[in-house]
């Protein structure tokens, strides 16, 4: 796994939280009354203001957004709006996560609008390689892949070596 310097893990889980938020109102919008991934990208906003890392607390936040996506199954918009919310705070322990709060982030553009998916998909694909540092951006982004087929949009994230 490829080892980050401190300083590239708070940029990450900052941009992951970014990533997580603009599509935090595909979860609100359908569940007003769970606010599991808005907790989630708080709690990575406090980490990274304050530095201070209690696992228990990293990996309940991480885990309850992840339950709300378990529980939002049938809108997969939603449910992929929550997992960016807890990938994103899950980078406080391991920044590979940020990855995912990004992955996840397109996924829920792609489901939200079908019709539109190849517009709307590129546009927060160049959002957030533009938020990104340039040291960092080529491999991260470039772990992210986005195929438009037949009229369908296919996103995948690319594991493997360094991850």
């Amino acid at each position: 796994m490829k080892k980050y310097r401190k300083q590239d893990q708070i940029l990450m889980a900052t941009w992951a939280a970014d990533c997580a938020e603009r599509v935090l109102p595909l979860f609100e919008k359908v569940y007003p009354e769970d606010d599991r991934p808005r907790r989630a990208i708080e709690a990575c906003r406090t980490w990274v203001r304050t530095g201070v890392f209690r696992m228990a607390g990293i990996r309940g936040a991480s885990l309850a957004a992840h339950a709300a996506a378990r529980d939002a199954k049938e809108n997969d918009a939603a449910c992929f709006a929550a997992r960016a919310a807890g990938q994103a705070v899950a980078t406080a322990h391991v920044p590979q996560h940020a990855y995912g709060a990004a992955y996840y982030a397109l996924k829920a553009v792609a489901v939200a609008d079908p019709a539109n998916a190849g517009v709307t998909v590129a546009a927060e694909w160049d959002w957030q390689a533009g938020r990104l540092p340039e040291d960092l951006r080529g491999e991260i982004m470039g772990r992210i892949t986005v195929q438009e087929r037949g009229g369908r949009v296919s996103i995948k994230l690319r594991k493997g070596e360094g991850f």
